[in-house]
């Protein structure tokens, strides 16, 4: 199985939860990630005068460590 086949499977058995609603619940699904997208594309294009120093992705590589690093923790308690 492919990424779009877990997706919509997925998306499917979760609105099975709002009887009444699947439309609704789609619809809202289809809108987020439209959201999603366009914000990330978006942001990407502001963000590119900060991330062209390397002082700024130095930054973004610890928060993305101290994350993983979190999670990995909160696994192991």
């Amino acid at each position: 199985m492919n990424l779009l086949e877990h997706v919509i499977i997925l998306l499917g058995s979760i609105s099975t939860q709002y009887e009444g609603q699947q439309v609704a619940f789609g619809l809202g699904a289809i809108f987020g990630s439209f959201v999603f997208f366009f914000s990330l594309g978006y942001g990407a294009k502001l963000l590119i005068p900060v991330f062209k120093k390397p002082k700024a992705w130095k930054v973004l590589e610890f928060i993305i460590g101290f994350v993983m690093a979190a999670l990995g923790v909160s696994l192991l308690v």
